[in-house]
């Protein structure tokens, strides 16, 4: 049973494919002007409808955003999704993973560095200069 507020899947205006999708209305007009979602040609009434695909097409985008994927990811996934692009699909996922895992060896260097500075600077005493900002000036000890 269809909620009585929720517009039709098939006939959705903006503001109700942005509810349904629960995004902003500016996000999907920015991703109309990006080419990741049709604009729909309006009609002699004016106003521009909306069917159940466009919602699933803003479901796609935002979940391959939350998996990493950028804008222009996006663009070329949507373009592979016809089916017979599954081996292009995979290797675009994999080039993906391995950026992933090359920005996590990254982020713990950083945070093995940070760790580092912390406790240089609970080591400290007296009128000593803070070894995490000296470090910071010098570049000193921010590789590990």
């Amino acid at each position: 049973m269809s909620d009585i507020h929720t517009p039709s899947a098939s006939n959705m205006t903006i503001g109700g494919l942005a509810k349904a999708a629960e995004v902003n209305v500016e996000t999907i007009r920015f991703y109309q002007r990006k080419g990741l979602m049709p604009e729909p040609l309006r009609p002699s009434s004016g106003i521009r409808r909306y069917a159940e695909a466009d919602r699933s097409r803003l479901h796609f985008i935002k979940s391959a955003q939350r998996l990493g994927f950028s804008l222009d990811e996006i663009a070329e996934l949507l373009q592979l999704d016809d089916g017979a692009s599954c081996v292009q699909a995979r290797t675009k996922a994999q080039t993906k993973l391995a950026d992933v895992k090359s920005r996590l060896e990254d982020l713990h260097r950083i945070e093995r560095v940070l760790e580092g500075l912390i406790r240089l600077c609970g080591a400290s005493r007296g009128k000593v200069r803070c070894p995490l900002i000296a470090a910071l000036k010098t570049d000193a000890s921010l590789s590990a």
